[in-house]
């Protein structure tokens, strides 16, 4: 009797399990893009909350996807900066960031919400933000204004996943990365935040293998790693990797001692160091 019992039990808990890891498989979209989180789709502030200028565009993708974009002009500069938006949230909370490189270090911006993000139309996944990326570089590289200038990607968690995709299939396009606590794999995060799934990465089809694009980008590339050794979400060493995987021969990494996922941006030094490198390279 205890036996049947403890079958039963087994056999409700497989079900149960089962049912859990099918859902997981079949809404991990909505957890790995959670751009619906804190009503990031409801309103997305615009860099006139600050007094910048910036010219607002649609941009429209191969699979007929409409993108926000902004782009904000500095007739003096010499370089564009690319920004990679990290996950939740909208290109609204950039602003700050939008500041310091376009007042502060006097370069152009362009910035765009990925799909499912913000205004941006559809539903966010990898093979379809790449698509948005190659819509974009597609812009950049024939706009006369953009064209004319030197092209520097600074993505931050997946917005680094993007920022190498880009860098790998766009060598030729890209003067510069700077990359902020960017994961190898999502796979290989997965562990990291929910070991109890672990056993499971292999379910995950948003893979987003940034330690397999590293190889393609051109080792005449500058590239810059800011990295936080609290981050509670990518595992530091992921960055590290990334480091040493990286093939251009003028590449430098800072590691922040406090520095976790979300505030390694305003950690001591870091925007000396974003500076250093951008005047270093010839981008201000």
């Amino acid at each position: 009797m205890l036996w049947k019992v403890s079958k039963m039990l087994f056999s409700g808990f497989l079900a149960l399990s089962s049912i859990s890891i099918t859902t997981l498989y079949l809404y991990q979209n909505r957890l790995v893009y959670p751009s619906w989180a804190q009503g990031a789709r409801n309103h997305v502030d615009t860099p006139d909350s600050r007094g910048i200028p910036y010219e607002k565009l649609t941009l429209i993708t191969q699979d007929q996807i409409r993108l926000e974009a902004w782009d904000i002009r500095s007739e003096n500069s010499t370089s564009t900066l690319l920004i990679l938006c990290p996950n939740a949230g909208n290109i609204g909370y950039f602003i700050p960031i939008i500041d310091i490189f376009y007042r502060q270090f006097g370069m152009s911006v362009f910035i765009y919400s990925y799909r499912g993000y913000g205004n941006s139309e559809g539903s966010p996944g990898e093979q379809g933000l790449k698509l948005d990326a190659d819509c974009v570089m597609s812009h950049l590289s024939t706009d006369p204004f953009h064209a004319k200038r030197k092209l520097v990607l600074y993505g931050r968690s997946l917005g680094g996943a993007n920022a190498l995709y880009i860098a790998s299939k766009f060598r030729n396009l890209c003067d510069g990365v700077i990359l902020e606590n960017t994961f190898l794999s999502i796979r290989k995060v997965i562990p990291y935040i929910f070991p109890l799934l672990k056993r499971f990465t292999v379910l995950c089809h948003e893979i987003w293998n940034s330690e397999s694009l590293m190889g393609s980008c051109s080792p005449e590339t500058p590239f810059l790693f800011l990295s936080g050794l609290k981050d509670e979400i990518v595992p530091p060493f992921h960055m590290r990797k990334l480091y040493e995987a990286c093939p251009s021969a003028n590449k430098k990494i800072f590691e922040f001692p406090l520095g976790s996922h979300n505030d390694t941006i305003i950690q001591d030094g870091y925007w000396d160091i974003v500076r250093e490198f951008l005047v270093e390279k010839g981008f201000i």
